[in-house]
């Protein structure tokens, strides 16, 4: 959430900024100044009837002691008790009322952000690796997987509708495979804490990460009187570790990273991507998220998009690295690198992960603080998210640029300790 202080003291410029994000981001704070107006009116008001108040008081005191009369001060205290009241309540609903609207509002871009509207207007920062050649027609993993008796969406859509699969045998230990290699690399040599969090939240945890109230039917609630859903990304409790707590500075960054399948409803991405492992309900991730002060968190930003290429380049998987422009950004993040990986059957580079800053956004909402020397007054922090990767986009990598004419797939030598076989076949 925007703070609603600088919303207000720099107003134009705030709108100007979001309007670099799309009409609609700017619309939707139209109705901030009359909000404000009417709370900057009432506050004086309410603090001017309560010293009033605490006069009148004070005025009963001494009118009792020199023996007089109190009858009407105590009535005029009644009807200003009645007021200050009713003001109160006035000034809690415009307050509630500005920030559901902040609510909806997404993020402010950093001022290293390229303007722009769509994807065509995003910043290729480097490339890695080589693209391969073949001396035959690569095929798409959706073909590999079947004909290897690895990959089976027939049996997953019986069970369970569009948009599922089965991975099996060697697919199934390749996947599992890529999950202890990610989780090895990103503790053993990048510093994160592992963590198993819960694959269920509630609503104030979603709220607080941005995905509520704005990506509502993207997301999978639990039936009955659970005010429960299924996780979209570990991003979500990750970040919640440490809601409504207040961080001793000199510790930060912290650095969490944790496994876990991930459940999203792909509200309106029909179309898109509906062959293959690309877009699924139900996916695995590795996640890296950091808690940060404002003054590491664009460094840490770097760190954490290099620790997700590391994946790709020790497995020897082709990629490149996009800077975000403003119109293309997730909501809650202020500046955003996309990792690309290279997919022969496409003959061209699919996001694998999104790392992004979200400055204070995630941390005002989730009311996440810190002290910088451990005491003094408490502060927002960073907070930063990145896929560290998705696994099944990782297997689809592996399946296409590791084919062989033969059908059969190489597996990479990062990964063949974890998986015990070099290479599968039909």
């Amino acid at each position: 959430m925007l703070d609603p202080a600088y919303v207000r003291d720099h107003f134009d410029e705030t709108v100007a900024r979001l309007q670099t994000r799309g009409a609609d981001a700017a619309a939707s704070l139209s109705g901030f100044p009359a909000l404000e107006s009417e709370r900057r009116r009432l506050i004086p008001l309410v603090e001017g009837l309560k010293r009033d108040q605490n006069a009148a008081g004070e005025a009963v005191a001494r009118a009792k002691k020199a023996g007089q009369d109190v009858a009407s001060i105590l009535a005029a205290n009644k009807t200003r008790a009645g007021d200050i009241r009713e003001g109160e309540i006035a000034l809690a609903r415009i307050e509630e009322e500005r920030d559901a609207m902040l609510l909806t509002v997404p993020n402010l871009p950093h001022e290293s952000v390229p303007v722009g509207s769509s994807s065509a207007d995003n910043a290729e920062v480097r490339r890695w690796g080589s693209v391969p050649s073949f001396a035959f027609t690569p095929k798409p993993h959706w073909e590999l997987g079947a004909a290897l008796g690895i990959l089976d969406f027939e049996r997953a859509t019986r069970m369970s509708g569009a948009r599922f699969s089965v991975l099996l045998g060697a697919g199934a230990r390749l996947a599992r495979a890529l999950i202890d290699f990610m989780i090895d690399l990103h503790v053993g040599e990048h510093g994160y804490l592992e963590v198993e969090p819960p694959f269920l939240v509630n609503a104030a945890a979603l709220t607080g990460t941005g995905n509520l109230p704005k990506f509502g039917p993207d997301l999978f609630k639990i039936a009955g009187e659970w005010d429960l859903y299924l996780i979209p990304t570990a991003e979500v409790p990750l970040t919640n570790l440490h809601r409504e707590e207040i961080l001793d500075g000199r510790r930060l960054p912290l650095r969490y990273t944790a496994y876990t399948p991930c459940f999203r409803s792909e509200a309106g991405s029909y179309g898109a991507d509906v062959r293959g492992l690309i877009r699924q309900h139900q996916f695995d991730k590795v996640e890296l998220v950091k808690f940060a002060t404002p003054e590491q968190s664009h460094a840490e930003l770097e760190g954490l998009t290099r620790n997700a290429e590391t994946v790709l380049e020790r497995l020897g998987l082709p990629y490149r690295r996009v800077l975000l422009c403003t119109g293309d950004m997730g909501f809650a993040s202020a500046k955003t690198y996309d990792i690309e990986v290279w997919l022969p059957s496409q003959n061209s580079y699919r996001e694998i992960s999104s790392c992004s800053n979200t400055e204070a956004f995630q941390a005002r909402r989730a009311n996440i603080k810190y002290r910088p020397d451990g005491s003094g007054k408490a502060q927002y922090a960073h907070t930063l998210n990145g896929s560290g990767l998705a696994v099944g986009r990782t297997l689809i990598a592996i399946l296409e640029n590791g084919q062989q004419a033969d059908g059969s797939v190489v597996i990479p030598e990062a990964l063949r300790r974890y998986t015990g076989i070099d290479v599968i076949k039909k």
